[in-house]
């Protein structure tokens, strides 16, 4: 095998890889730098700490990430992607894989992905939401789905079950739900936004069976999108205070700080839970997968393939094993050992024998259950920012009072969603 030189960057690259070698044996000969667009992750930073490895696996090359803040990264990412491309690899998430995947700025990770990096170890859920249009674009770096979370010596002292039906999670929610003594049912996102309200609204959507689309034609002002928002607005009456024009910081500090029975919300809350630096009821809680019919909410953050800095195919395979050195499981295993628990990713983690000594026998299957759950809630297309947004700010109407019609809000919307379809057309 001979080494192949490819210009990336303005840095000499020169790739050959072998998908068929593991991490310890790869055939892989590379030089110069990978550069990385991303913002700030302890699972990145920590990859500093083993550039030689990198170095030795891969003949030579080395890697430097930038990092900006979200909103900075995803306008950068997109302005470098559709232009000059000077990033081999960008950190995208499941708010602009769309975009990314249909305007080709980004290749389809497993034609680049060696396989022996196992990229069907990640959890099920992050599969689902690195999936766009039947391809897998990006490998997992954080993300998750849902998770009931909820206070153990509440329920035990109230003689309830841990619910598994929405139904018996509401009637939960009403008979824990005791203001007079700082302690509410639940807790909600009310803020506007579709990563705010809109996405706790979505399970309840999806699980009611309702559909965004019907070909090109809006169908969400349909009979399942009115029981989702009424069911939405009724568990609101024991939503802790401060969440009905709150988004995940006031759920998720309500229910650390120890003033919520019971709630449901995306995994990262069990991290922050079970550490008692940051959560006054750590030895208090239990978790299972959202009360069916509820589908959790999946959303996902990785590293993907750009196809403008990376202009031939050998090009594309050095860059496809940064990525996978960076998601190895031997890298998952070592954020493992950091405590980084919203940067764990692998079901072989979850598994494993640290991760049930870190927290807990319980947690780890229900992780393994709710990943089973896991959906893609929302529209998968670049307009869907607009049309979530739209529904956010209609949706915080209705939970504060300042609207009262669901269905005239809902039709309302899926008027605008029309107006979106046409002018992407």
């Amino acid at each position: 095998m001979k080494s192949v030189t490819a210009l990336l960057s303005g840095a000499a690259l020169v790739c050959l890889v072998s998908g068929a070698m593991p991490l310890a044996a790869s055939a892989a000969e590379c030089s110069g730098t990978i550069k990385v667009l991303a913002q700030p992750r302890d699972g990145l930073t920590l990859l500093d700490k083993y550039r030689d490895e990198f170095a030795k696996l891969s003949g030579g090359a080395n890697f430097q990430i930038d990092y900006l803040n979200e909103n900075d990264r995803r306008a950068k990412t997109k302005a470098d992607a559709s232009t000059i491309g000077r990033y081999n690899v960008y950190y995208i998430d499941e708010a602009n894989v769309a975009l990314f995947a249909s305007s080709g700025w980004v290749a389809p990770l497993l034609d680049y992905y060696p396989k022996d990096y196992d990229y069907n170890d990640f959890d099920p859920g992050r599969r689902a939401v690195a999936t766009y249009d039947g391809k897998v674009w990006f490998a997992p770096l954080t993300g998750g789905g849902d998770l009931m979370v909820y206070r153990k010596d509440l329920l035990e002292a109230a003689g309830i079950q841990p619910p598994r039906t929405l139904d018996d999670y509401i009637a939960a929610v009403k008979k824990l739900n005791q203001p007079d003594k700082g302690i509410y049912g639940t807790a909600l996102r009310g803020q506007r936004g579709s990563g705010a309200n809109v996405w706790r609204w979505m399970p309840f959507f999806k699980g009611f069976g309702g559909q965004w689309f019907d070909g090109n034609t809006p169908v969400f002002d349909s009979d399942a999108a009115v029981k989702a928002t009424e069911t939405y607005l009724e568990l609101f009456k024991y939503s802790a205070p401060g969440t009905q024009t709150g988004s995940w910081d006031e759920a998720v500090g309500a229910f650390t700080s120890g003033q919520v029975a019971m709630l449901t919300e995306s995994t990262p809350l069990v991290g922050m839970a079970l550490d008692p630096k940051q959560s006054q009821v750590s030895d208090k809680i239990g978790y299972l997968p959202p009360p069916s019919p509820l589908t959790g909410g999946g959303y996902g953050h990785g590293l993907a393939i750009g196809t403008k800095a990376n202009k031939d195919e050998v090009s594309k395979q050095c860059a496809g094993l940064f990525i996978a050195w960076a998601t190895s499981k031997e890298n998952e295993q070592r954020r493992l050992e950091e405590h980084q628990f919203s940067e764990l990713n692998r079901s072989s983690v979850f598994a494993s024998k640290k991760f049930a000594e870190l927290y807990g026998p319980d947690l780890g299957q229900a992780l393994a259950d709710t990943g089973k759950v896991t959906a893609v809630n929302f529209w998968q297309s670049p307009l869907w920012p607009e049309l979530g947004d739209r529904w956010g700010i209609i949706l915080e109407e209705l939970v504060t009072g300042t609207r009262t019609d669901i269905k005239g809000g809902l039709d309302e919307l899926n008027d605008f969603a029309k107006q979106l379809v046409a002018r992407g057309q």
